[in-house]
C-alpha cells in the first residue's frame, strides 16, 4: 500500500470542493472530482480500499454488470456486512474515486467491510494495477461497443487481466467458453468457482459464437484484432493503454481448448440456475434445489442472480472466518436458505427492468445495448398486453456502431407492433423493424416529445421502453418530471 503524501489531509476536501463546484456550474460531470483526485493524490484509491478487511469484489463483463453489482451489494448488506459500492453504474476508475469521496471521512476513513464495484472491461485493467481485487465475478463476453474494442477476443483479453490479479476467488460463467477459459489465468492459491445453467435453459443464453452472423470467431485465436483508424480514433488513451497491456507479448495467449474439454463433475457450478418462471426461480446448490419468488424482471436477471449467489457464498465463507476484524460484528457463515431469502429481496437496478408508475400505467425501462441483451429482453417481456417503445441513441456511452441491431430478431413484435420509435437513431431503428415486418405507429427523434406522448397514451396499459444507455438515462429523467422515480442507490 502506498504511503500517504504529506498533503493527503487535503485530498478529500479538494475532491468535495470540486464536486460542489461542478454541480453549481453544471460543468465536468460526476466523474470530474475523481479525475482531479487521481491527479492530485494518485495513491488515494489504493490506500482507501486497502482499509477494507474483506477487500474488493470486482464485477465485469459485457452484459449485466450494473444489475449484478446491485444484487451482490444488496445481498451482502442484507446478510450483515457494511458495503461500499458504485450503485449507479459509474464504472470508470475515476467514477469509483468520485463515489468514495461521498463516503469517506475528511481524514479518508471508509466505514465498510467490503467494496462491491462494477468496472468497465477496459477500465478494470487500470483498476487492478492499483487495487488487487480479493474477488472477481466475470459474467460474459458478447459483441458490444464494437467501435471501442473491435471483436470480442479483445474483451476476453481485458478480463484475463482481472483474473490474473485476483487474490482470493474468481467466479466464472461456466457456459461462456471465453470466460470459463480464464480459470487458467487465476494465480496459484486463488480459488476458481463457477455459476451455470441447467441444460434445459441453455437455449435462452446462446454464446456469441452461436449468434454470429457476419463474423466467425476462430476457437483459440490468439492474434490481436487490428485497430482500424476509425476504431482507434474513438478510443481514449486509457482504453488504448488497456488493450496494449492485454495483448502484451509477455502475456500468455488465451486458449479455450482446455475449457471446452471439461464437462460435468470436472467443472461443477457452485450455483446453477435450474428453472425459471414468472417472478420465480430455482437455484441448485450443494446437491439441492431452492425455489423462490423474486422481484427481478427478465430471465437474464435470474442468471445474473445465480452469478451473484456464487460470489456472495465465497465472501460469506471468508466473512465468517474474519468476523473479528469486521465492522459488522454479527457477520457469520450463512445457510443456503438465508442466501436464497436475500436474493428474493433484491429489486431491479435502475433502468434494468425497473418499473415506474405513470398515472396508473406501469412503465418498464429495459436497457438494451447488444444483440444478446435485446434478444433476451424481447423473450422475457410479452408484448401482447403492453405498448412498446424503442429508443436508440449512438452517443459514446452507447457505442457509435449500431450495426448490431441487424443481429436482433424483432419478429416477436409483429402482432403487437411498436407504438413509438425515438432517439438519435430513430429512423435507423424504424427501418430495421420494417425489414422484420413490424408495424411502427410513430417515429419521433425528439426523445422528450416521444416519451411524453408514449407514456400518456392508453392510461392503465403496461408499457415497455427498450432503450440504449444514454436514452435510458434521459428517459428516466423525463419520467422523473411527471412521476415518482426512486433513488438509484442500493436497497432503495
Amino acid at each position: 500500500m502506498p504511503r500517504a503524501p504529506w498533503y493527503a489531509f487535503a485530498t478529500v476536501p479538494v475532491g468535495r470542493f470540486v464536486r460542489f463546484a461542478s454541480r453549481v456550474t453544471k460543468h465536468g460531470g460526476s466523474a470530474l472530482p475523481g479525475r482531479i483526485v487521481e491527479s492530485f493524490d494518485p495513491g488515494f484509491l489504493t490506500r482507501t480500499l486497502g482499509q477494507l478487511p474483506l477487500g474488493v469484489v470486482l464485477v465485469s463483463g459485457t452484459n449485466g454488470k450494473t444489475t449484478t453489482t446491485r444484487m451482490v451489494a444488496s445481498m451482502l448488506s442484507d446478510l450483515g456486512l457494511k458495503v461500499f459500492t458504485n450503485p449507479t453504474g459509474s464504472n470508470f476508475v475515476r467514477g469509483v474515486v468520485s463515489a468514495l469521496l461521498t463516503e469517506v471521512t475528511l481524514g479518508g476513513k471508509l466505514d465498510a467491510d467490503i467494496a462491491v464495484l462494477e468496472l468497465d472491461e477496459a477500465y478494470a485493467v487500470h483498476f487492478v494495477r492499483q487495487v488487487k481485487p480479493r474477488y472477481a465475478l466475470l459474467l460474459n463476453v458478447m459483441r458490444d461497443q464494437l467501435d471501442r474494442f473491435g471483436e470480442i477476443d479483445t474483451t476476453a483479453r481485458l478480463l484475463s487481466c482481472v483474473a490474473e490479479a485476483t487474490t482470493g476467488t474468481v467466479v466464472l460463467n461456466r457456459e461462456d467458453p471465453r470466460i470459463a477459459a480464464l480459470a487458467a489465468k487465476a494465480p496459484a492459491g486463488t480459488s476458481v468457482r463457477y455459476f451455470g445453467l441447467a441444460d434445459g435453459l441453455k437455449h435462452y443464453f446462446p454464446s456469441d459464437d452461436d449468434m454470429a452472423t457476419t463474423v466467425s470467431v476462430e476457437d483459440g485465436s490468439t492474434s490481436r484484432p487490428p485497430l482500424t483508424k476509425e476504431l482507434s480514433a474513438q478510443l481514449t488513451g486509457e482504453e488504448k493503454d488497456a488493450i496494449d497491456e492485454a495483448f502484451s507479448p509477455s502475456r500468455p495467449p488465451l486458449t479455450r481448448g482446455l475449457s471446452a474439454q471439461l464437462t460435468g463433475g470436472e467443472k461443477d457450478a457452485d450455483v446453477t440456475l435450474a428453472a425459471v418462471g414468472d417472478h420465480q426461480a430455482t437455484f441448485h446448490m450443494d446437491g439441492r434445489d431452492y425455489a423462490t419468488a423474486v422481484r427481478l424482471e427478465g430471465v437474464y436477471n435470474l442468471y445474473n442472480a445465480a452469478a451473484a449467489l456464487a460470489v456472495v457464498r465465497a465472501v460469506m465463507r471468508d466473512a465468517a472466518a474474519a468476523r473479528k476484524a469486521l465492522a459488522a460484528a454479527n457477520a457469520c457463515s450463512v445457510s443456503a436458505d438465508e442466501l436464497i431469502a436475500a436474493v428474493a429481496r433484491v429489486t431491479p437496478a435502475f433502468g434494468r427492468g425497473e418499473v415506474i408508475d405513470v398515472n396508473g400505467s406501469p412503465v418498464e425501462l429495459l436497457l438494451v445495448k447488444n444483440p444478446m441483451g435485446f434478444r433476451l429482453s424481447l423473450a422475457s417481456f410479452d408484448p401482447s398486453h403492453a405498448d412498446t417503445m424503442i429508443a436508440i441513441n449512438d452517443e459514446y456511452a452507447d457505442g457509435r456502431d449500431m450495426s448490431w441491431l441487424w443481429d436482433v430478431d424483432f419478429t416477436s413484435l409483429r402482432a403487437s407492433g411498436v407504438a413509438m420509435v425515438s432517439g438519435v437513431r430513430a429512423w435507423d431503428m424504424a427501418l430495421r423493424l420494417g425489414y422484420d415486418q413490424v408495424p411502427v405507429a410513430a417515429t419521433d427523434p425528439d426523445l422528450e416529445q416521444a416519451v411524453s406522448a408514449f407514456v400518456t397514451a392508453n392510461p392503465g396499459v403496461r408499457k415497455h421502453i427498450y432503450c440504449t444507455y444514454t436514452a435510458m438515462l434521459k428517459t428516466r429523467a423525463i419520467l422523473g418530471r411527471i412521476a415518482d422515480v426512486r433513488d438509484a442507490g442500493v436497497g432503495k
